[in-house]
C-alpha cells in the first residue's frame, strides 16, 4: 500500500491556510514528496505533466498570470484542477483570484496560501514529505543518541537493552525509542528512527513496569527523531564461539536496503554495558574523523616485530 500524507496533517504541519475546500482535507493524501512549480503549465504545456505532486504558485508564475490576464490563466488553472492534483499552494500571501476558488469548489482541489517565501517553503515541504512517505520498518530494540551518534541496540527479549538504555540516560544521553523503533529510509545514506506515537518517551523495566523518561528525568533526555549511524546487537555470551577482538573488518546489517556499521557485544556477568555501547559510539565516531585504533596498534606492532612476531590475536 502506498504511503499518503492526508491534507490535514499538511495544513497542521506546514501552517498553510485553507482558502476553499476545507471538507477534503481529511480525504485528500499527498503520495510524492515532489513539489512542481506550474510554469509551462500555465503557458499550456502539459506534456508530462505530473498531477500527483502539490503546485506551488511564487510570484513568478503569478506575475507570468497577471501579465497574460486572470480570464486567460483561468483556462490552464482549470486544467489543472482537472487533473485533480492534492492541491495548491500560493506563497508570499499572494492574493488569490475569486475565480480560482470556484474552479477549486467545482473540482474540489483545495487551494491554500501562505506568507512563506516560494523557495524556502518548496524545499522545507520537500524535505518534510520526503520522511513522511519514506520507506519505513518496524524492529525490536532501543534507539540512544549517544554523544550525537544514533546507536540502535538489539536483542532477543529480556537480554536488558532496556536496562542499558536507562543507564545511558543517567550517564547524560538521550533516549529516542524503546522496545520499538520505527525505520524510515529517507534516502539511500540515511536511516531515521523514531518511537510509535502511542510509546513515544516510555520505557518498560522488568520488575518495575512502565516509567515515563521524559517526565522522571527531564526533556533534556529524550529526542523524538535520530539518524540510526551504528547498531549493536547484544547476545548471550557463548564460549565456544570466536569474538571479534581487533576491530580491523568491519562488520555490517542492512535496513531497507542501506548498510549500517554493526557490532556484536556478547553479555557476560560484571560487564557494564552502558560504558561499552558508549565507547562503541566514541570509536565510531574517531573513524568517522578519520583514526582507527585498531589499524593503529596493528602498523605499530608489524613495524616492531614484523608480521611473523605479532601477537595471535592480530592474525
Amino acid at each position: 500500500m502506498q504511503n499518503s500524507v492526508s491534507l490535514r496533517k499538511f495544513v497542521e504541519v506546514q501552517k498553510v491556510r485553507p482558502l476553499s475546500c476545507e471538507n477534503k482535507l481529511d480525504e485528500i493524501g499527498i503520495t510524492l514528496y515532489d513539489i512542481n512549480r506550474p510554469a509551462l503549465q500555465l503557458a499550456g504545456y502539459f506534456d508530462y505533466f505530473d498531477h500527483h505532486r502539490v503546485q506551488i504558485i511564487g510570484q513568478v508564475e503569478y506575475t507570468f498570470m497577471e501579465k497574460q490576464g486572470f480570464d486567460k490563466s483561468a483556462e490552464n488553472v482549470e486544467r489543472i484542477m482537472s487533473y485533480h492534483v492534492p492541491g495548491i499552494v500560493f506563497c508570499r500571501d499572494i492574493e488569490v483570484p475569486d475565480k480560482f476558488i470556484e474552479l477549486s469548489e467545482k473540482y474540489g482541489v483545495p487551494i491554500f496560501s501562505t506568507s512563506e517565501e516560494t523557495s524556502a517553503f518548496s524545499a522545507e515541504l520537500t524535505r518534510w514529505l520526503r520522511v513522511e512517505l519514506a520507506p519505513c520498518i518496524s524492529i525490536h530494540g532501543v534507539l540512544v543518541d549517544i554523544f550525537g551518534e544514533g546507536v540502535l541496540i538489539t536483542g532477543e527479549s529480556g537480554i536488558g537493552k532496556s536496562e542499558v538504555a536507562l543507564e545511558l540516560i543517567h550517564r547524560g544521553h538521550r533516549l529516542v525509542s524503546d522496545d520499538v523503533v520505527e525505520i524510515r529510509k529517507v534516502s539511500d545514506a540515511t536511516l531515521l528512527g523514531q518511537a510509535p506515537d502511542i510509546t513515544r518517551h516510555f520505557i518498560e523495566l522488568r520488575g518495575i513496569g512502565i516509567i515515563d523518561a521524559k517526565s522522571l528525568f527531564g526533556v533534556e533526555c529524550v529526542k523524538n527523531t535520530q539518524a540510526i549511524d551504528l547498531v549493536i546487537q547484544l547476545e548471550e555470551y557463548n564460549k565456544n564461539q570466536e569474538y571479534d577482538r581487533m576491530g580491523l573488518t568491519e562488520n555490517y546489517i542492512e535496513y531497507l536496503g542501506n548498510r549500517v556499521p554493526c557490532h556484536k557485544i556478547p553479555i557476560r556477568s560484571g560487564r557494564n554495558l552502558a560504558i561499552i555501547c558508549e565507547s562503541a559510539a566514541v570509536n565510531f565516531r574517531q573513524k568517522k574523523m578519520g583514526y582507527n585504533a585498531a589499524e593503529e596498534l596493528y602498523k605499530r606492532v608489524t613495524s616492531n616485530l614484523g608480521d611473523t612476531l605479532a601477537p595471535d590475536y592480530l592474525e
